[in-house]
């Protein structure tokens, strides 16, 4: 028979082995902490204006002009460093959609000293009486496919759980139903709902003192029938999808008073609010979202819209104070 003896741990050797436990977590936490991608680190302290566009032909245009140039890369993304017309600047393309929009708006947050927010791009027109290669400048900006899916009763007839409708508040296209976000900001941390991300007014004060930008209504041998113009204010809309339907632009006019509708803006809008970052959008018509004679002018106009999109950003630094 064998015996076996238990030897009781003495309070030495307990403290000893709690202060080597604590020693250890501390090392653990402490490497957490540094480990590469955990934490933000700022590439450059400057106050810059960040310079957004969402795909390469609306970014084209201007990243030949800016001054002094400097990379970096973070996650796969391009970022230029720099002046434009005499202002500090982080240019960059978002990436199409929503999701890209946001992501990659709050990266530029993160990882240089963003005094203001800009987006330049194409979009597609709502508004009946605006016109390819016109550039809007909305006051506010909405997220449109936030959207209630309603149930079918019958054919063709749709109701809403009764729970969420005191926040139903706009006509519903069908079977959708536009709803406010939830958002929340350094300024407001409480959960609140919120449809209009406003621009900056002081930034939409500069866009209306713009005169005589120049805007391009010819592209090769094809024209424009009408002279381009810089419209400033009223309402733009963003969500995830291609809009090429007529009855839907007809709705989007109607229901949000919409001059254009992209796939980035209004996400932007929401983390510059959040973060409590000035922000403003340039954005010029490349097609009618469905509303034009044949197929969609994108193909054909998006060169034209996306230079003069380019040309008011450029005009709108230029005047910056």
């Amino acid at each position: 028979m064998f015996s076996h003896h238990t030897t009781k741990p003495t309070l030495t050797t307990r403290c000893t082995r709690l202060l080597g436990a604590l020693a250890l977590a501390a090392v653990v936490a402490g490497c957490a902490a540094t480990a590469p991608g955990k934490t933000a680190v700022r590439l450059d302290d400057t106050p810059r204006i960040a310079v957004i566009s969402a795909f390469a032909p609306e970014l084209t245009v201007l990243l030949p002009q800016v001054q002094r140039p400097a990379k970096h890369r973070i996650n796969g993304v391009e970022f230029t460093t720099g002046t434009l017309e005499g202002k500090p600047v982080v240019v960059f393309l978002s990436g199409i959609s929503m999701t890209n929009a946001a992501m990659n708006t709050q990266l530029v947050l993160d990882r240089f000293n963003v005094s203001h927010v800009v987006f330049s791009g194409i979009a597609g027109g709502v508004n009946p009486s605006l016109h390819i290669g016109d550039v809007t400048v909305p006051a506010q900006w909405g997220q449109y496919m936030e959207w209630l899916m309603a149930r079918e009763d019958k054919p063709g007839q749709y109701s809403a759980p009764a729970w969420m409708k005191s926040e139903l508040t706009m006509p519903a296209f069908g079977m959708m139903h536009p709803r406010p976000v939830e958002v929340r900001s350094a300024a407001n941390p409480q959960l609140s709902k919120k449809f209009w991300f406003e621009a900056d007014p002081k930034m939409l004060a500069t866009a209306r003192s713009l005169q005589n930008v120049g805007l391009g209504h010819c592209l090769a041998a094809t024209c424009l029938k009408q002279r381009p113009q810089l419209v400033v204010g009223g309402n733009g809309v963003s969500g995830q999808a291609f809009v090429d339907n007529k009855a839907f632009r007809e709705y989007a006019f109607k229901t949000f008073e919409a001059n254009v509708l992209d796939m980035e803006t209004a996400a932007t809008a929401m983390v510059a609010h959040s973060n409590g970052v000035p922000y403003i959008a340039f954005r010029s018509l490349s097609d009618l979202a469905g509303g034009g004679e044949g197929e969609n002018e994108m193909g054909t106009f998006m060169g034209l819209a996306a230079a003069n999109s380019a040309k008011v950003l450029r005009a709108f630094l230029a005047a910056w104070k």
